[in-house]
């Protein structure tokens, strides 16, 4: 079985990342590793690669222990370009449940498009967005 990638995305700023332009937004791509891979596992084929292959750019991956709390979640069809309008409906269900982020806004991309040999109609993305109750200072 081939996992899916994943990636969790924010901003630098205090604006919620749907306002700040796509050029300024941060991610980081995740592969989900089986419970069995250790951070020594992922450092002895790291110092392989750089051995045998001499591809330096894979210093860069890190071995990290994931936990995500209560989160919401939805299934988006189609474009990339078209999240807005699933991440809208999601914080419609924040707003009516006092709910706020609690993290990086986390995206599984169950099947990937790649340009023009896909059609939208056929990208599947779970938009999930971790989430806490409101304190009443907010």
């Amino acid at each position: 079985m081939v996992v899916k990638l994943e990636g969790l995305w924010w901003v630098d700023s205090d604006k919620p990342y749907l306002e700040v332009p796509r050029e300024e937004w941060r991610w980081k791509l995740l592969i989900r590793q089986p419970e069995f891979i250790t951070s020594e596992v992922v450092e002895r084929a790291r110092q392989e690669v750089i051995k045998k292959k001499k591809v330096e750019l894979v210093n860069e991956v890190k071995f990290k222990k994931m936990r995500e709390s209560r989160c919401i979640q939805i299934l988006h069809i189609g474009s990339y370009s078209t999240e807005p309008e699933s991440i809208a409906k999601m914080r419609k269900l924040m707003e009516e449940n006092n709910l706020v982020e609690n993290g990086c806004h986390h995206e599984i991309y169950l099947v990937m498009g790649y340009p023009r040999k896909l059609p939208n109609e056929k990208l599947k993305t779970i938009l999930r967005q971790p989430v806490r109750e409101k304190d009443e200072n907010e």
